[in-house]
């Protein structure tokens, strides 16, 4: 049961990353209808951003710059200003590669290429500009272990499993409660008719991306915190796999993502628990594409209709 329990745990923090960078794909997609393939290098960006915030509010050589600055306070400035600084790499995106495309109506397949394109200029600048030596994330908070009997769980560990919970709550509440939420779903239902009901389609579009780029800055804070070894490539992995988590909750859906999210963390833990980690990703792939198979437009998908 001990064994269980752990990794159980071990499973609930994963699931979160892959959560709260999946929340980010399914918002842009489910605006858009656009897959942005260079959000898990947003997040990548985010968390680099988080590293050069800490280090300036901590100093260069990891003491203090300000009398009495604790880490803890420098954590509580970190966090909003890397999911601010991030949100503006998602709306420069958005506003130099996707909006010119958008506006001349070009196939969706070239906005595909041109994310896919805005990835790579994301890794491969932040290879020239920062060179390709890995960067370790300063400690901002005391490492806390609590142990029940043969389980044990850290603060770090129990503050990214609620992070991505409380995330989950905001997003579904302005989705469903707030005006630009529901503007957002009218965006989805219908982008043409909605600029004649006086909605400004621009605006929607960006607070999209800000939601979306500013929670991929925090998932890049909290996975810095928990594996503080950073380099340039570090979100192209894991930015696929939340992107194909969000495919099997239902792409579209922030139940799905978040749902889907923490059904590939249990699976890949699961897995390495019980065979080799060499099988890792290929049994937890099979095992999605077979929910794929008997659901294709996955867990909380609907399929969608197009009248000719």
């Amino acid at each position: 049961m001990d064994f269980f329990i752990q990794n159980l745990l071990n499973a609930l923090q994963w699931g979160s990353f892959y959560a709260l960078i999946a929340l980010g794909y399914t918002l842009v997609y489910g605006v858009l209808l656009l897959i942005n393939f260079a959000h898990g290098d947003v997040f990548m960006v985010g968390a680099y951003i988080a590293f050069f915030v800490a280090v300036a509010l901590l100093g260069g050589d990891g003491g203090a710059a300000w009398a009495g600055l604790p880490g803890w306070f420098a954590l509580a400035l970190t966090i909003p200003l890397t999911m601010v600084l991030t949100s503006c790499v998602g709306v420069t995106l958005e506003r130099v590669a996707y909006r010119p495309l958008r506006r001349k109506g070009a196939h969706r397949l070239y906005v595909v290429i041109t994310a896919l394109m805005c990835g790579l200029v994301l890794e491969n600048g932040n290879l020239a500009l920062l060179g390709a030596s890995r960067k370790k994330f300063p400690e901002l908070v005391q490492k806390t272990v609590w142990s029940f009997g043969d389980v044990s769980i850290t603060n770090l560990k129990l503050s990214v499993i609620l992070a991505a919970v409380l995330v989950f709550f905001i997003l579904q509440t302005i989705i469903t409660k707030t005006r630009i939420g529901m503007a957002m779903r009218a965006v989805s239902y219908d982008k043409f008719a909605v600029p004649l009901m006086g909605i400004p389609i621009d605006t929607v579009i960006v607070f999209t991306f800000i939601l979306g780029s500013g929670f991929a800055g925090l998932a890049g804070v909290l996975f810095a915190m928990s594996y503080p070894i950073l380099e340039p490539y570090m979100g192209a992995i894991i930015g696929w796999k939340a992107f194909i988590a969000a495919v099997v909750g239902g792409i579209g859906d922030i139940r799905g993502a978040f749902l889907g999210g923490f059904l590939l963390g249990f699976i890949e833990i699961g897995v390495a628990a019980v065979f080799p980690s060499t099988f890792r990703d290929l049994l937890a792939f099979s095992i999605l594409l077979g929910i794929l198979w008997l659901k294709p437009t996955g867990l909380f998908g609907i399929a969608r209709t197009t009248k000719i």
